[in-house]
């Protein structure tokens, strides 16, 4: 075999792996404050540039759970309703959207969160 078989074989080998992968298989995991290590497989996460308190906005919008990354920390927020999540990306502010609608609401200590270990 010759070496650019070799390359292309090996090339060919990663490819398969990656396509066999189960669903989730690459998904990303971060640590939650007061949660601990959490998969964010389940959301949809949004990397936000325009705002210097939210660097990252992640919703579940089928247990209505956010996480978000407040100045390098995530966080997490229950029972929020689609709406809020959606008026909280598109505000003018969203650190002072943060701050006025979020912060102090959806306590997870009240409305528990979501199970993904099931």
């Amino acid at each position: 075999m010759t070496r650019l078989h070799r390359r292309a074989y090996v090339w060919f080998a990663i490819a398969a792996v990656l396509v066999a992968a189960p669903k989730g298989a690459h998904a990303e995991t971060v640590f939650v404050k007061y949660r601990g290590a959490l998969d964010l497989e389940p959301f949809d996460c949004e990397w936000i540039t325009r705002s210097s308190l939210v660097k990252r906005l992640c919703y579940d919008r089928d247990q209505q759970y956010v996480v978000v990354n407040l100045d390098g920390t995530y966080y997490h927020y229950c029972a929020i309703p689609p709406h809020v999540v959606e008026a909280w990306s598109t505000a003018e502010s969203m650190g002072r959207f943060f701050n006025q609608q979020v912060k102090g609401r959806f306590d997870c200590r009240v409305s528990p969160p979501p199970d993904y270990h099931r």
